[in-house]
């Protein structure tokens, strides 16, 4: 039976035993995201949690499963949640989809994903390109409509800007590319990144580079584990994170989850 979990030491404990896979999650019990945050687990007979589910109700409903390999238990908590909403858009294991289909769940059009961290960050840059500069709140009209012809449709939320961690650059007055966070906590010492565009007519000039190395050099000395999800067909920007020192840690799928 899947028990609502509201001990946070026992489950930051738990995801630490991963942190490259689930620095998301374990950012989301910082006091900034928490109260978005719902988390389920089944336990062993001896009491350990063997699996967690994250729901996270954000831009839109979010369903992340966490467990490692133990697909029994994931089995067994898939069966015993309840109260999900009727869709949701989920985070798995390629091998959890199987079990979300056998509980009456239908994936639509999975997209195959890869989580890398930050584990070589010598080869970051010495210091940030200076055409870099940090947004905040004050930007917010700006950044919206940056991202309404860069990146439509992204996961953006716009209380992240309050991080103080997304940065811009700008060339003629106007933005060229972002980079920021989907995830920041120097309590639980993690960072996700995310919502990286580049504006389409200035791409392949190294901007989303730029972002992102100055970015990764603000967030080493606040935290200890930085990462990211990207699209495993997202050739470029894959190449782009391995050159400042990111590496693939896991595959995983997204989708949204009809019942």
């Amino acid at each position: 039976m899947a028990e609502e979990l509201r001990d946070d030491a026992e489950i930051g404990a738990f995801l630490g035993r991963w942190p490259d896979l689930y620095l998301y999650e374990i950012g989301d019990l910082d006091p900034f995201a928490r109260p978005l945050a719902t988390y389920h687990g089944v336990r062993a007979a001896d009491g350990r949690l063997r699996a967690i589910s994250l729901l996270y109700d954000g831009v839109d409903p979010t369903w992340l499963l966490l467990g490692r390999d133990d697909l029994p238990a994931m089995e067994a908590l898939i069966g015993g949640l309840q109260g999900l909403p009727p869709r949701v858009y989920i985070h798995a294991a390629p091998a959890v989809l199987p079990l979300l289909e056998a509980a009456g769940w239908r994936v639509a059009t999975p997209s195959d994903h890869l989580k890398m961290s930050l584990r070589a960050p010598d080869r970051l840059p010495v210091e940030p390109d200076p055409r870099v500069a940090a947004l905040s709140t004050d930007d917010s009209e700006r950044v919206h409509g940056f991202y309404a012809r860069a990146y439509p449709g992204n996961w953006y939320d716009p209380r992240m800007l309050a991080t103080g961690r997304y940065v811009g650059l700008e060339e003629d007055g106007a933005l060229r590319a972002i980079a920021g966070v989907h995830v920041w906590s120097t309590e639980r010492r993690v960072a996700a990144l995310g919502n990286i565009a580049t504006d389409p007519a200035h791409r392949g000039r190294g901007l989303g580079t730029a972002v992102t190395a100055a970015l990764c050099l603000q967030l080493r000395h606040e935290v200890h584990t930085i990462g990211l999800n990207v699209a495993a067909d997202n050739h470029a920007a894959i190449r782009c994170y391995e050159r400042l020192g990111f590496a693939v840690v896991a595959d995983y799928v997204e989708g949204f989850a009809e019942r």
